[in-house]
C-alpha cells in the first residue's frame, strides 16, 4: 500500500499550481466575504494534508475496493433524501457528527475511481452490449439522486465526466458517432421543448434561467439581474482591476451580485484583479488540466490513465462553465470554480483526487525506473 519514493520524482509542478490558484482564490474569497475567509484557508490546509497523504498510497490499493467506493456513494446521497438540509429550496447538505458536507462533490471524485477501475477490469470486452448497459445502468442512481436535490448543473458535470473515461478507457467510435447521431438532435428538441410555457421537464426556476440568458434586457431586474452586474464587474476592472479589499463603488460593495464568493467568485477576480487577474486564473486552471493529462499520458495501466482525465474533465469543464457563467456565455447555474470559490467540501473533495494524481504520476515514474 505504501511505497518508497523518490523525493526528484514528486510532481512539485502540480502542487505549485493549486497552491497558487487556491491563494487567489483565498484573497478574493476575503474580499468579497471577509469572516469567510479563514474558514477557506482551514479548508486548503486539511485538503492539502489530505493530497500529500493520499499521494503516498498506491491507489491501486484504493481501486480494489472501487465497489465499496460505489456503495459509499450512494448511501452518502440517499442519506441527503431522507436526513439531508434544505437551502434555498434544495436538499444538498449533510450534516455527520457537526460535520456539514455536500455529497455530491465527492461524488465526483468516487465515481472517477469507481468507472476507472471497472473499465480497467472490463477493457477486453468494454465496448460489449453487456459492458454498455452496465455502465449505463451504474451511473442512473447517482445521476438521479443529485439531479432531484435538485442539482442540474452537478449532474451534468457527472455526466461529461463519466463519457470523458469511458471514452479514455476505450470507448469504440462507432458508438460515440451512433450516440452523437441521436443525442445532437435530441439535445435540440429538448432545448425547443424546455422553452415552452407549459413545460414540466425542468424546474420552473430553471427554465427562467435559460429564458433570461437568451432576452436578459427582458429579465433586467429579475433572474438577470445578477448575471448582467457580474459582466459589467468584470469589465470595470480594465486591465489591472480595482484591487483588493478596496472601498470604491463597485458591484460587489454595493451588494449587486449576491453571494459572489461562491458561483461568481471570477466576478470578484474580474473587478478587482481585472483582465491580468482574470487570466491568470484562467492560465493556472488550463495548466493544472494540462498537468493531469499529462500524467494521463504517462500512467503505469489504464485505471491510471482514467482517473488523471477524468480530474482533468472535472476542473476544465467546470471551469469552463462557472467562467463562462460569469461572462455571460452560457445561463445561470449552480457550479464553483475550482480551487477558487468557496465551499470547503469542493475544496477538500478537489484536493483529494488530486492527490491520487500525484499517486498516479509517482507510480508511473517508479515503473519506469524499475
Amino acid at each position: 500500500m505504501l511505497k518508497k519514493y523518490r523525493v526528484r520524482d514528486y510532481d512539485f509542478k502540480l502542487i505549485f499550481l493549486l497552491a497558487a490558484i487556491t491563494i487567489i482564490g483565498i484573497l478574493s474569497i476575503g474580499s468579497a466575504k471577509v469572516e469567510l475567509q479563514n474558514k477557506q484557508i482551514q479548508g486548503f490546509v486539511m485538503g492539502f494534508f489530505i493530497m500529500i497523504v493520499l499521494s503516498f498510497f498506491d491507489y491501486s490499493f484504493f481501486l480494489r475496493f472501487h465497489w465499496g467506493i460505489y456503495a459509499l456513494n450512494i448511501v452518502f446521497l440517499l442519506m441527503v433524501v431522507f436526513f439531508g438540509r434544505e437551502v434555498n429550496n434544495a436538499k444538498r447538505w449533510l450534516l455527520i457528527g457537526g460535520i456539514q458536507f455536500q455529497p455530491s462533490e465527492l461524488t465526483k471524485i468516487m465515481l472517477i475511481m469507481f468507472y476507472s477501475q471497472f473499465i480497467m477490469k472490463h477493457r477486453n470486452k468494454l465496448n460489449s452490449i453487456k459492458n454498455i448497459a452496465a455502465m449505463l445502468i451504474l451511473l442512473v442512481p447517482p445521476l438521479y439522486l443529485i439531479y432531484d436535490q435538485p442539482d442540474m448543473s452537478t449532474s451534468v458535470v457527472v455526466m461529461v465526466i463519466f463519457c470523458v473515461v469511458w471514452y479514455v478507457g476505450g470507448l469504440s467510435y462507432k458508438f460515440i458517432f451512433g450516440t452523437l447521431a441521436v443525442a445532437v438532435p435530441a439535445a435540440v428538441i429538448f432545448f425547443i421543448m424546455v422553452l415552452q410555457p407549459d413545460q414540466t421537464i425542468i424546474n420552473n426556476y430553471q427554465q427562467e434561467r435559460i429564458l433570461a440568458w437568451l432576452e436578459p434586457e427582458k429579465y433586467a431586474q429579475t433572474t438577470a439581474y445578477q448575471q448582467t452586474n457580474a459582466m459589467m464587474a468584470i469589465g470595470s476592472g480594465q486591465l489591472w482591476g480595482k484591487g483588493l479589499n478596496n472601498n470604491m463603488i463597485s458591484v460587489k460593495n454595493s451588494n449587486f451580485v449576491s453571494e459572489p464568493e461562491t458561483d461568481f467568485i471570477f466576478t470578484i477576480v474580474g473587478e478587482e484583479l481585472g483582465f491580468v487577474g482574470g487570466c491568470t486564473v484562467v492560465v493556472l486552471l488550463f495548466l493544472v488540466v494540462l498537468e493531469c493529462l499529462n500524467v494521463a499520458r504517462k500512467a503505469k495501466d489504464l485505471a491510471g490513465t482514467c482517473i488523471a482525465s477524468g480530474m482533468a474533465a472535472l476542473v476544465g469543464f467546470q471551469s469552463f462553465v462557472n467562467i463562462s457563467v460569469a461572462t455571460g456565455l452560457f445561463p445561470n447555474t449552480g457550479l464553483p470554480l475550482p480551487f477558487v470559490s468557496y465551499g470547503l467540501t469542493s475544496l477538500v473533495s478537489l484536493y483529494i483526487g488530486m492527490g491520487i494524481v500525484l499517486n498516479v504520476r509517482l507510480q508511473c515514474i517508479r515503473k519506469y525506473n524499475n
